[in-house]
């Protein structure tokens, strides 16, 4: 009799003891999950963290590009300004010397 109330006493402890161990493992394995989901997290936010900066990157390089751009185009304009007023000055230059030519032929009819 005593026997087997120790007996039925020792299996119900055993099986306590396994049903503890059991929720201590499934709530070992759930706080894992949640750490692990924590830190994808975590990973996810960095990495859109990461993303705007790389963005913003592209941003200021394509403003660095716009401003070059600009620069170029203010350059190839004061060219095209030079060229303009080295033509002007030729052309002035060019009728000066028509000019010359006829006060010189004028002269040259008046002292024949």
């Amino acid at each position: 009799m005593k026997l087997e109330i120790y007996i039925k006493e020792r299996e119900r402890k055993r099986k306590r003891k396994r049903k503890r161990r059991r929720k201590r493992k499934r709530e070992r394995e759930r706080e894992r999950e949640r750490e692990r989901e924590r830190e994808r997290k975590r990973e996810r936010e960095r990495e859109r963290e990461r993303e705007k900066e790389r963005e913003k990157e592209r941003e200021r390089e394509r403003e660095r590009e716009r401003e070059k751009e600009k620069e170029r185009e203010r350059e190839r304009e004061k060219e095209r300004e030079k060229e303009r007023k080295e033509r002007k000055r030729k052309k002035r230059k060019k009728k000066e010397k028509k000019k010359e030519k006829k006060k010189e032929f004028f002269f040259l009819i008046l002292a024949w």
